[in-house]
């Protein structure tokens, strides 16, 4: 399975791993299983570390440079921001477009406990549960 991680998926996974379902934990160490980061989701937890809504430790930079190198970098691309327009999603949040976007152009499985997320159609889902 090709997995991409939302931005609280990654941040749960690296700070609060107890906060992930079974079938997710399973999925994620599953060594077959590519996992992917979004750029997108490492200027997030910087902009939640910035507003203390998470702790990251005095040099956020070097955290988030070490956190993201377990995974695949997904690239932002045109494509992607032009399907990330299209995408039916009723709240306006650029980070959850540009996520959702990039696992419907790359054809990954987003996962997710994003209600707002799940169930968009074209776009795999693994919901947290």
């Amino acid at each position: 399975m090709r997995l991409l991680l939302d931005t609280h998926i990654w941040l749960w996974l690296a700070l609060e791993p107890s906060r992930l379902g079974q079938r997710v934990q399973k999925e994620l160490t599953d060594p077959e299983n590519e996992k992917w980061l979004s750029p997108i989701s490492a200027w997030e937890a910087l902009l939640f570390h910035r507003r203390g809504r998470i702790n990251l430790e005095s040099d956020s930079t070097a955290w988030v440079s070490e956190a993201k190198n377990r995974f695949l970098q997904a690239p932002l691309t045109h494509e992607i921001v032009l399907a990330a327009e299209r995408l039916p999603l009723h709240n306006q949040d650029a980070a959850d477009r540009f996520i959702a976007a990039t696992a419907y152009v790359l054809g990954l499985t987003l996962v997710t406990a994003d209600g707002n997320l799940l169930g968009l159609g074209e776009i795999s889902t693994l919901a947290n549960r």
